[in-house]
């Protein structure tokens, strides 16, 4: 379908400033144009700032759309195609995935300390048992491979060694074998942590620290979060070219009535 004056523009300007395009974009061009716009400038917001590089801010992006809470895959798809282009290997994208796959650990971070808490209202525990030799062991690996130790970690170690030693495994692979800096390590942490769909505010919390104290600035740490902020977007990535396809499917003309 050709598409208006004004939706051309908007089409345009989004080739131009954002350097892609595809049905789902032509699908919102076609019913607001002026929303494209709005989002354009809103998504533009870290490109203009510049305070990470290209392939970095297209690692975030994959963090964000890639993590269990989001999986977005068109931007999936999207982001790896631009980060190929702005230099990344497929070993440095596979650790941002690596990275983003520790996610779940988080219904130990939250559940355990909730499960004490209920056991102590309950009378069935009077506080924390002392750490035998192999719990100070798991306590000592996991600190030399990741770097820090949180208190949120103290009682996962206590009750449940097993769970704890195999996640220090599992998440220690990119901190042995990768080849990102640990900066860019901890900001991919922040991404995910602090997206829509996670919110994890312990973690993210943990993440600005570590992430400031290995060199990251405000400015870095801020367009982390500016790209985070543009998967609400995906509300009508996804669902807007279902609307035109119903529409269209019904008779029902998309064009605005003046």
């Amino acid at each position: 379908m050709t598409l208006t004056p004004r939706q051309q523009q908007a089409k345009d300007d989004f080739i131009e400033h954002r350097g892609t395009w595809g049905p789902m974009w032509e699908s919102i061009a076609r019913l607001d144009p002026e929303f494209l716009d709005a989002y354009r400038e809103l998504s533009m917001v870290p490109w203009r700032t510049k305070h990470l590089d290209a392939k970095t801010k297209e690692l975030i992006y994959i963090a964000v759309d890639a993590n269990a809470t989001h999986m977005y895959l068109p931007g999936v798809r999207q982001h790896v195609k631009a980060a190929l282009a702005a230099g990344a290997t497929p070993q440095e994208i596979m650790e941002v995935l690596e990275l983003s796959s520790t996610l779940g650990i988080h219904a130990m971070n939250i559940g355990v300390p909730l499960l004490v808490e209920v056991l102590e209202e309950k009378g069935l525990r009077d506080g924390p048992a002392p750490l035998d030799e192999r719990q100070e062991r798991l306590k000592a690996e996991f600190t030399a491979n990741r770097g820090y130790w949180h208190a949120f970690w103290d009682e996962i170690l206590e009750l449940d060694p097993d769970m704890f030693e195999a996640y220090t495994n599992f998440s220690s692979v990119p901190w042995k074998t990768g080849t990102l800096e640990p900066k860019i390590r901890e900001l991919v942490y922040c991404a995910f942590d602090a997206s829509a769909t996670h919110l994890y505010v312990k973690g993210l919390k943990l993440h600005y620290e570590n992430a400031l104290e290995l060199g990251a600035t405000v400015g870095e740490i801020l367009e982390v979060l500016e790209i985070a902020s543009v998967i609400g977007v995906h509300a009508a990535t996804s669902s807007v070219p279902i609307l035109v396809e119903e529409a269209e499917a019904a008779g029902i003309p998309l064009a605005r009535e003046d």
